[in-house]
């Protein structure tokens, strides 16, 4: 299993990525204004729902219970694909999953393809993997051409280009676009219409001219093997349908049972994410049809480490998640730190706990992202799902405290304890053995109230960086228990 998503950079620990990240007042000002006008839009959105409280647990319900039944589910969804047309694909990583989305375009002949904004393909890497085969992939969401334009990566889920203002992205388009194609107008200013009309003359030509399309889905429909694919650009229906050949890399995950319940979903994701009532574009495929969208179809399902998380009996819930990065936009870590931190294309409260299980805990970068919250709960709050995101931070914590666990082809490796917790775990077994032993908690307590003059306001070495921000708490003068003894004798009034 490797440390990082492939087309990843290998990252340091969060606390020293996010160091530098909150030194950029530019990004701090570009996250503080986009996901605080995120946040108001979608609480408004939801507000207007009356049943949003039992949309949400039906959501919760519908995705334990596929969980649970994934195993049926997958088959189900192989064969209702295959009688409609299509081919089925299983890749057990993302190594297996590149090398069979590149096998499939070069059988036919073509050197390019057109994606529609896909985090399933961004956490193999397959850009890279297409691009090593001499094949060369188009992101043709706005935001995603924005990150690939200016050799960027992402930072949202929803807006991956969050961490950009008007000015950067013009400037971005005027330098990069003619390396790509068509480059953009002469004169191009920042006004989002402008911007806007440059990326759609740039994308057109690709549209007409591909033959293959890539795509991820939001969810599959297992009783018809329909794949969903909702956005708020079109650029997405371009994708789907003109292409002669679609590849659609899915999580395993994003399987639904029913029609019945796919219309949950399509209540709750649009008001979490985007904060409207519905997308502007669905798109629903099953299969081919002669005459109707591309000749060919394939479906990739990807595992890449999520049965192994199905495994975790309190970890698994993070697979419920539909991506609409409600957690993200609320999250005061994630807002002053941005997407890049986190080491993943998933960032924020979500990659915190979607990460370390996906891809273990053995590096560094997943060892300390179940740290990168305050436990505010927010998260919690907002998830459309329901997902107890703190609740999964405190278990990867023990889990990393405690030498840390990963999954390699189905079989468990145990790590070593991670570095930075050794004092931690020294203080944790100490405190243990003192309040097994009354007597020496008693003459502890007594001999810090004695030196207590001496005792320093912040701690020394690791400790610094809990104390580097506050003052320890000063000891009292006396022990409450030899209060006690003095001043009531021991004795409790009450009675």
């Amino acid at each position: 299993m490797s440390t990082t998503y492939l087309g990843m950079p290998a990252f340091e620990s969060f606390p020293k990525a996010a160091h530098e990240a909150v030194r950029d007042e530019t990004l701090r000002r570009n996250l503080r204004h986009a996901t605080h006008t995120i946040r108001a839009k979608r609480a408004k959105a939801v507000a207007e729902v009356s049943d949003w409280a039992r949309l949400r647990e039906a959501g919760k319900r519908i995705k334990d219970h596929t969980l649970r039944h994934l195993d049926r589910y997958l088959v189900q969804v192989e064969e209702a694909v295959t009688a409609a047309g299509g081919t089925v694909h299983w890749a057990v990583d993302a190594e297996e999953a590149n090398r069979i989305v590149a096998g499939l375009v070069k059988a036919t002949g073509e050197r390019e393809v057109v994606k529609v904004k896909s985090m399933a393909t961004q956490e193999i890497g397959l850009n890279e993997a297409l691009e090593a085969e001499g094949i060369r992939a188009y992101e043709t969401d706005l935001a995603e051409l924005i990150v690939q334009l200016g050799k960027d990566r992402p930072s949202h889920i929803l807006v991956p280009a969050i961490h950009r203002n008007r000015g950067e992205i013009r400037d971005i388009f005027r330098s990069e676009m003619g390396a790509w194609g068509r480059p953009a107008p002469e004169g191009l200013t920042d006004t989002p219409a402008e911007l806007a009309e440059a990326a759609r003359l740039h994308l057109r030509e690709k549209f007409l001219r591909a033959k293959v399309g890539i795509s991820g889905a939001n969810f599959v429909v297992a009783e018809t093997g329909t794949l969903v694919v909702v956005e708020s650009e079109g650029n997405g229906r371009m994708c789907l349908t003109l292409p002669e050949t679609l590849i659609s890399v899915v999580g395993i995950e994003k399987i639904v049972p029913t029609w019945r319940d796919l219309e949950v979903f399509l209540q709750t994701l649009p008001r979490s994410s985007t904060a409207e009532r519905m997308n502007p574009y669905t798109s629903m495929w099953t299969g081919t049809t002669d005459g109707d969208g591309p000749s060919t179809f394939h479906l990739v399902l990807l595992d890449n480490g999520r049965t192994d998380t199905l495994a975790d009996e309190v970890g698994r819930q993070a697979l419920r998640c539909i991506r609409c990065s409600a957690c993200l936009n609320v999250c005061p870590v994630y807002e002053r730190a941005g997407g890049h931190a986190y080491g993943s294309v998933y960032p924020g409260p979500i990659g915190a706990i979607l990460s370390p299980q996906l891809r273990g805990t053995a590096s560094e970068i997943d060892a300390s992202l179940p740290y990168a919250s305050s436990l505010c709960g927010a998260c919690y709050e907002v998830c459309p799902v329901a997902i107890d995101i703190p609740e999964v931070l405190v278990h990867l914590r023990e889990r990393v405290a405690e030498g840390g666990q990963a999954t390699r082809g189905g079989s468990k490796v145990v790590l070593k304890p991670a570095k930075g917790h050794a004092a931690e775990r020294a203080a944790m077994r100490a405190a243990r053995w003192a309040f097994t032993h009354p007597g020496a908690l008693a003459a502890g307590q007594r001999l810090a109230s004695r030196t207590r003059r001496f005792h320093p306001r912040t701690l020394p070495g690791p400790g610094r960086a809990w104390s580097g921000s506050r003052d320890l708490p000063a000891v009292p003068a006396e022990p409450f228990r030899d209060w006690w003894q003095r001043t009531r004798g021991g004795k409790d009034e009450a009675k």
